[in-house]
């Protein structure tokens, strides 16, 4: 038998095939929406997946204004962010927030939920975010994904 087969092949950011893909966030549940979009961007969804390398596909997300809500958390959900002086903590609605930087709302989202290290930083610039349909990426020929169809 030989044993030279059964070896597991870790895969490093050389051998992975990284591809440019296009999601539509219209009508999408802001959890739902990054939660996907993480493990596309984490690789997850691979075959080659290596947990300690950059093997995930590049995501671009457009019409980050038209992201939906559950319940009330549009006016109930807040980001504390501090600017390091005394008294500077900053408290910033969903609505607020979707109203100034729509696109700040599915990146926090994303960047919460990749790994909290060298890694997840370098993961997170693999995420482009845009408010409207268009978007600068075209000469690498992204390809249009379906969420609804992933799981």
């Amino acid at each position: 038998m030989n044993t030279l087969s059964y070896k597991t092949v870790s895969g490093n950011k050389e051998t992975a095939d990284k591809k440019w893909l296009v999601v539509d966030a219209e009508g999408q549940t802001v959890g739902r929406l990054a939660s996907k979009v993480a493990k596309i961007i984490r690789g997850k969804h691979k075959t080659n997946y290596t947990p300690h390398a950059d093997c995930g596909d590049n995501v671009i997300v457009i019409n980050a204004e038209k992201i939906a809500f559950s319940g009330t958390k549009l006016v109930d959900k807040e980001y504390v962010r501090y600017t390091g002086y005394p008294g500077g903590q900053r408290i910033t609605t969903a609505q607020e927030m979707l109203s100034k930087h729509p696109e700040r709302l599915i990146e926090k989202a994303v960047k919460g939920m990749l790994p909290k290290n060298k890694l997840g930083r370098k993961l997170y610039t693999n995420l482009k975010v845009y408010v409207g349909a268009e978007h600068k990426q075209q000469a690498q020929q992204p390809e249009i994904f379906n969420l609804d169809t992933f799981n």
